[in-house]
């Protein structure tokens, strides 16, 4: 029907459609690029206004620059102070010592120390307890050697004094190991009325803090008898037929110390280096002593001329009052001059020693043998454990109510297992390895199963050939393996076991007290300073309470992070460290700066671990800090600032800890500093800072020195 069908457009009625269309696209386009200029002129305005005012801020921070870092110098004068301190005690300790009048030898003292070796080895016929006993002294001797090598900065240290002292260590300890041997000889010469009654042969046990000592002597050589099992436990070795045959004894020497591992070299590059830095500052000393000294003269001379210029009495008398007074004033300016010279020399040095602790070595060390330990990798653990085969000596003989013994002239022998020539060629059967089982220290921790090195006498080091078939039962801490050779073992753990670090929080307790806690993949350990001491305070190993016997006992840093060390809770980066650990590297000069204002600021504030350190520029450090003053468990969410450091300039980042990304913005409202401890003051309350102006000098040094020292910063 012609009422259904469509309306034709017209053509002319199309075009006023299209053109339309094309007005309204080019009106809208047009509204699109206005707006989109207009907002670009917004960026363009919000960024001028951001540079703008980050120029005041830059403009602010440069004016106030000077004033912000002379005070930071003051407050930092705690370390140098603190070093005083610790001068004054090491000069003391002779002193102490000699008032202390027990009878003991003071080690730092060559004539002593020699009289007292050459007295010993005049004494002989000590029986095993009378050497242990005389142990104890030539071990303290031997650590208070070693603790002093430790605690004097090397800038302090004589070339002739390091040598001294380490030769004195060496000369003790070949000393008590050779004891050891004679007492041994004289215990197996009485092995036959010492036998024991069901098994015929002699068995010995005799334990201390810091040795054990198993003995066993075949007397009645039955080839069955292959098992020696030491007082009903699983200590012991499996022997072979030759050996139970053999007129031998076995010794297993447990010294809970390491006197094997050759004593590691004092650094020379960081005496080079700060020797440099203490050849300066007293070249300048002495130009200003100069400078005052002719000063002092020249005011001298000029008051000479002036009294003489005077005719009057009274006048003649006034002169002369005010050239006493120049002349004292002058006099007392050399005084605080020299003073202050003195401080400035002690703060370069500290400053040197500490910015090298924190420098990495460029070289790995390369020229090791085939299976040799690297001991920049691995660390020694639990002590040494001496296991000889010795020949049997001449037993004692009753005749005539006397006991007659022949006394060997070249005294107690080694039994060589395997023989160095052997006509038998099937020497694989024949001389066998041995099967060992020893008893791991309980007072150390393996994170992981401790490999097992055998000490190589001809090239002085640790090697782990030779050695098979190690088993560890973690739980009875007994380790069993096969060895070829008999003579001193170890067992090694990695000395980066612990590193890098997963997290890390610095807290304040108390008055001049904190709480570092530093959390691995295996442990979290929780330490404590205060003053001049460091306490462990707590560990976890695997999320589990673990007891230790450091637990509650405060030292000096020094001794407490040696003791560490030596239980297997290594958490101190070496100059080789990142050779095998993959680091967050950051600048030596900013990380030692961070750590230093950290120190300071700790009596009030809290710093903790941020994640967004790893995306941060190496020049910079990134880390959580809040103002921390009761004395409460921590708060599970507290609310941190993140504060960014580059050793130059600090400020308070507009991103916190769950930002989707890293941004370097500036938190509104706030300013940067030349310090961290102007930045923090910024939100800080008067009775936070005021806690800070009055820290003790020696708690602040002691934080200091152990966040050098653990590298929170760049191993976390």
């Amino acid at each position: 029907m012609p009422g259904n069908k469509k309306k034709k457009i017209s053509k002319a009625e199309r075009l006023r459609q299209l053109q339309e269309e094309e007005e309204r696209r080019q009106k809208e386009e047009e509204e699109a690029r206005l707006k989109y200029e207009k907002e670009e002129m917004e960026k363009l305005e919000i960024k001028r206004i951001e540079r703008e005012k980050w120029r005041q801020l830059e403009a602010k921070d440069l004016e106030r620059r000077n004033e912000e870092l002379e005070e930071l110098y003051l407050l930092e004068r705690c370390f140098p102070e603190a070093e005083k301190l610790k001068r004054e005690t090491r000069l003391l300790s002779q002193w102490k010592h000699y008032i202390q009048c027990d009878g003991s030898p003071d080690p730092s003292v060559s004539q002593e120390i020699n009289t007292f070796i050459s007295l010993w080895k005049e004494e002989t016929n000590e029986t095993f307890e009378e050497v242990i006993g005389k142990s104890k002294l030539v071990l303290n001797l031997i650590d208070k050697l070693k603790l002093i090598l430790l605690e004097t900065p090397p800038y302090d240290l004589q070339d002739k004094i390091v040598t001294q002292y380490q030769g004195s260590i060496l000369e003790l300890q070949e000393l008590l190991h050779c004891k050891f041997n004679t007492a041994t000889e004289i215990l197996l010469r009485q092995a036959s009325t010492l036998a024991d009654l069901d098994s015929g042969n002699m068995e010995k046990v005799i334990q201390d803090e810091n040795i054990t000592l198993y003995v066993w002597a075949n007397l009645k050589k039955n080839p069955r008898y292959r098992s020696v099992r030491f007082s009903e436990t699983q200590i012991g070795f499996e022997i072979p037929r030759i050996l139970a045959t053999s007129d031998i004894a076995l010794r297993l020497l447990h010294t809970h110390y390491d006197q094997v591992t050759p004593l590691r070299p004092v650094p020379t590059s960081l005496q080079e280096h700060t020797s440099t830095i203490t050849n300066l500052v007293r070249d300048e000393e002495k130009n200003l002593e100069a400078a005052i000294s002719k000063e002092m003269q020249e005011e001298c001379k000029q008051e000479e001329n002036e009294s003489n210029s005077v005719h009057e009495e009274e006048i003649k008398v006034e002169d002369q009052g005010e050239t006493e007074v120049k002349m004292s004033s002058v006099q007392e300016e050399p005084e605080v001059t020299k003073c202050e010279l003195e401080m400035k020399l002690i703060s370069e040095t500290v400053l040197a020693a500490q910015l090298l602790l924190l420098e990495n070595a460029h070289e790995k060390p390369s020229d090791l043998d085939d299976n040799e330990v690297d001991l920049c990798q691995f660390t020694t653990l639990g002590g040494v454990y001496h296991l000889d085969i010795l020949e049997l000596p001449p037993q004692c003989k009753p005749m005539k109510g006397w006991m007659v013994v022949e006394i060997l002239k070249e005294g107690l022998q080694k039994y060589i297992y395997p023989p160095e020539t052997t006509e038998d060629f099937e020497t694989e059967y024949s001389f066998p390895p041995i099967e060992v089982t020893l008893e791991v220290h309980e007072n150390v921790i393996f994170f992981e199963d401790p490999m097992v090195a055998r000490w190589d006498a001809e090239g002085k080091h640790w090697k782990t050939d030779g050695i098979s078939n190690v088993s560890y039962k973690s739980e009875e801490r007994l380790i069993t393996f096969n060895l070829e050779t008999f003579g001193p073992v170890t067992l090694i753990q990695d000395s980066h076991i612990n590193m890098p670090y997963q997290s890390w929080e610095l807290r304040p307790l108390d008055v001049n007290k904190v709480l570092l806690s530093v959390t691995t993949i295996f442990a979290e350990i929780q330490i404590q300073i205060k003053e001049n001491l460091c306490m462990l305070a707590s560990i976890k190993v695997n999320n589990k309470k673990h007891s230790s016997i450091l637990e509650g006992r405060w030292m000096t840093p020094v001794s407490f992070i040696t003791a560490l060390k030596e239980a297997g809770l290594n958490i101190f980066p070496t100059r080789h460290s990142h050779f095998y650990v993959i680091i967050n590297y950051k600048v030596p000069l900013t990380e030692m700066k961070a750590y230093r204002q950290m120190a300071l600021l700790s009596s009030a504030f809290a710093f903790g671990w941020s994640r967004w350190n790893m995306l941060c520029d190496s020049k910079k450090v990134v880390f959580k800090v809040r103002e921390h003053l009761r004395k409460e468990e921590p708060i599970e969410d507290p609310n941190w600032a993140l504060l960014m450091f580059s050793g130059d300039r600090a400020q308070r980042l507009k991103i916190d800890e769950y930002s989707d990304t890293f941004s370097e913005a500036l938190k509104e409202e706030t300013e940067f500093h030349s310090t961290l401890y102007h930045m923090v003051k910024d939100f800080a309350s008067e009775e936070a800072m005021e806690k800070i102006r009055s820290s003790n000098d020696q708690f602040i040094d002691s934080v200091g020195h152990m966040l050098l020292l653990t590298r929170v910063l760049s191993y976390s």
